[in-house]
């Protein structure tokens, strides 16, 4: 089923109903198509699910509710959203067992709100799909890449925020990541992009985003990037998300000072240029960065020589991950274990 009609269903024996664990990959965000929205839709998203790191809970039913764990306070409001929108007891216990670092670009707050509260109707037998689940919670108010991710997972492509609708974006396309391919993940663990009212702040304050620009902008997605994910050719796919990425940057640098938020990102992604890599980037307010790689032998190669160039930077971190075709991984866990 695609990202609108999947639904996750509960288990019929109440003892398999004791807790379940929910796994929610993350994401990257690789920019909004269109900022102005002048033909009646906003934004348009193209994204990446990434196959670690994720956010992990774990879920049973109790007499009252608490949790424990990294964003816990997150994990409590989720419950309680969630529980108050469908009617159900939000008497639960929440392990939070790993979860997102909070505002890096990889979609934590999204991801750990559709685990959880996904959980709260498996548990109380409610059948839902994670489209609903967003809605509810207030998620995909922009983009729809972090609920397809948790849907389906792959590379998204949604179709913007409709004027005068609440609902999240319509997911257009789903593709799935080569298995070859690389995305090397770069981290300023000091660092943390902007979220909440300075959010929402930078993004009234944008320039003015021209049609022609959003026109180019959607070029680069339908009749580039796509086009190179499904023949999983690198090298135009890279080259597509890269002047994305570029056209964006410059479009939000006075909201973050500069193409990237953190500068210490930068000068990576500035070193990576150099080398003549394109598929650079920073998914959503970052400070995460990334590029793009062809295989894991080239990802492996420039991760060891980033690692000795930027090792005397602490904050600094650096991973080679693969892009997922999968979304969210539910296992129900029976009484024996957690009771």
């Amino acid at each position: 089923m695609n990202s609108t009609t999947r639904q996750f269903r509960a288990a019929d024996d109440e003892r398999e109903r004791a807790a379940v664990r929910i796994t929610a990959p993350g994401r990257l965000h690789l920019g909004f198509i269109d900022l102005a929205g002048t033909l009646g839709r906003r934004f348009g998203s193209l994204g990446i699910t990434l196959d670690r790191p994720a956010t992990t809970v774990r879920m049973r039913r109790t007499g009252r509710l608490a949790a424990t764990g990294p964003d816990a306070g997150r994990a409590l409001a989720a419950v309680e959203k969630a529980a108050a929108r469908f009617g159900l007891d939000p008497n639960v216990e929440v392990t939070v067992e790993t979860a997102l670092p909070p505002h890096s670009g990889l979609g934590s707050g999204t991801q750990l709100g559709l685990a959880v509260a996904t959980g709260l109707c498996l548990l109380n037998g409610l059948e839902i799909t994670p489209r609903e689940v967003g809605a509810a919670l207030g998620r995909g108010a922009r983009s729809a890449i972090g609920i397809g991710a948790f849907s389906e997972g792959g590379v998204i492509l949604d179709g913007g925020k409709k004027r005068g609708s609440d609902a999240p974006p319509p997911i257009l396309s789903r593709l799935p990541f080569p298995e070859r391919w690389r995305l090397m993940l770069v981290y300023d663990h000091a660092h943390q992009g902007l979220s909440g009212p300075e959010e929402v702040s930078a993004m009234e304050n944008l320039p003015p985003f021209a049609d022609t620009l959003a026109g180019h902008m959607a070029r680069l997605a339908l009749m580039v990037a796509l086009p190179a994910l499904a023949e999983a050719d690198v090298d135009y796919f890279a080259a597509a998300v890269g002047e994305m990425q570029r056209l964006l940057g410059e479009h939000y640098a006075d909201a973050q000072g500069g193409r990237y938020t953190s500068s210490a990102v930068a000068e990576v992604m500035d070193w990576l240029e150099a080398r003549g890599l394109r598929g650079l980037g920073q998914s959503s307010w970052g400070p995460t960065g990334f590029a793009v790689l062809g295989s894991p032998e080239e990802a492996d190669e420039l991760i060891s020589e980033a690692r000795a160039r930027f090792g005397d930077r602490p904050a600094l971190a650096f991973d080679c991950v693969r892009g997922s075709n999968a979304g969210a991984r539910i296992e129900w866990l029976a009484c024996v274990e957690q009771c």
